[in-house]
């Protein structure tokens, strides 16, 4: 299966400490609706690490259902344990998911070699499309592009989120192996896909999905001027959602727009005062109706 275009990264909605089923249901609905491409939930923006299993899986299959099979769902799997990783893939895929979005193991500091063994004994456990998933801001160690590429030899292994904040990671990788790239950095989308990456894992579109579904088809279609002008009009509310800490912010613009509670887990904390004022002002000055 290919992943490519706008794929995002759910916010996971909650009330009063729970999830919130029927607030998830309607984002999803809204996100196809929009032009949205794909779907993420249980990624870093889906607050996984605050998810007990049972949500975990809860959130997986709502979006499954939700999604009804009109788009991929690409389900986050990943975790420092490999056998963990195993038993949540194994579930994403019982539940229907189209693929697993698995990040780079966190916390132990493996190897290469160790970054090599961990996904390719997932990849034997389970039969599903793998998104490998490098942000070495969150888990320490960066995938190198030599063992992208040797991943990629891999059937199953079939994309990479690249969220070092690095062009010449993307370009790298795509002169060792022809796997899809996908931006893991909402305003690094453009520059990517005109060096060769296939579309964004987006934060963004959790706000704006018809916009950054816009601006992917655009310059897919070779419509480079109108690409380039989205995402100059994307570019200010792209650094907006992440002055804090994500997805504090994101969470916050969806509840300015009506969409869901803004409510986090610990140890995320409500954003600040000054930076909700920058948020709203991005939000205004990008064309959005605000909600006091």
């Amino acid at each position: 299966m290919t992943f490519q275009g706008s794929i995002t990264a759910l916010v996971t909605p909650f009330k009063k400490g729970k999830l919130d089923e029927r607030a998830l249901a309607r984002l999803v609905r809204r996100q196809i609706d929009a032009g949205t491409d794909g779907l993420v939930p249980c990624g870093t923006t889906g607050e996984s690490p605050t998810l007990s299993y049972k949500e975990h899986e809860r959130v997986i299959e709502v979006v499954v259902d939700a999604a009804n099979g009109e788009v991929p769902v690409i389900a986050g799997t990943g975790s420092n344990s490999t056998d963990e990783a195993i038993e949540m893939t194994r579930f994403a895929k019982k539940a229907g998911a189209d693929g697993a979005l698995m990040v780079t193991p966190y916390y132990n500091k493996p190897t290469q070699e160790g970054i090599f063994r961990h996904y390719e004994a997932v990849a034997k456990r389970v039969d599903i499309p793998i998104v490998l998933y490098n942000i070495p801001g969150r888990s320490v160690v960066t995938v190198s592009a030599e063992t992208v590429a040797r991943l990629a030899k891999i059937p199953t292994i079939v994309a990479v989120k690249e969220a070092t904040g690095s062009m010449d990671m993307t370009s790298h990788i795509l002169s060792l192996c022809d796997i899809t790239v996908l931006s893991g950095d909402d305003s690094l989308t453009l520059p990517l896909m005109a060096i060769g990456a296939k579309g964004v894992i987006s934060v963004a579109s959790n706000v704006v999905p018809a916009e950054v579904a816009a601006m992917t088809d655009a310059f897919a279609t070779g419509h480079v001027n109108e690409a380039r002008a989205l995402h100059n009009k994307l570019f200010s509310l792209c650094r907006a959602l992440f002055v804090e800490t994500n997805p504090i912010p994101v969470k916050r613009a969806m509840k300015l727009l009506g969409l869901c509670d803004d409510e986090l887990r610990l140890p995320l904390w409500p954003i600040s005062a000054a930076n909700e004022k920058a948020l709203i002002q991005a939000m205004k000055d990008f064309g959005l109706k605000v909600k006091a």
